[in-house]
């Protein structure tokens, strides 16, 4: 009686081994990213937290947006490219962008975010 052979060829391993890599790999890159967007995030929730029930202005929430943006270091937007809209009851602060980080020569991996928040008054 012939018995069969059961298991994985070294040229399968290699292959799994390498698809394992490539993810891990991918994934690593993109914390970076994703850890620049949770300071973008938490940095438009300070605000809102600063000025809710409070009277304020565009210029207002820009300055502290600046000064939240330095202590954060946030490197992924830059805090004037934040939107900030005037509604009926306060204001809307967006952060919406794109972020991408060099994978593999000259393949990139692109992240989009968005963020916003109501600051009521």
């Amino acid at each position: 009686m012939q018995q069969r052979q059961r298991g994985m060829t070294f040229l399968g391993l290699v292959i799994v081994l390498a698809i394992l890599g490539l993810g891990l790999y991918a994934g690593i890159r993109l914390v970076p990213l994703y850890l620049d967007y949770t300071k973008v995030a938490r940095a438009l929730e300070q605000v809102r937290d600063e000025y809710s029930a409070v009277e304020a202005s565009k210029h207002i929430l820009r300055k502290s947006l600046e000064r939240h943006w330095d202590v954060e270091d946030i490197k992924g937007i830059d805090w004037q490219d934040i939107e900030i809209e005037k509604t009926g009851e306060g204001f809307d602060v967006t952060a919406a962008y794109r972020a991408e980080a060099p994978f593999i020569a000259n393949v990139s991996l692109v992240a989009d975010f968005e963020k916003t928040v109501a600051i009521q008054q």
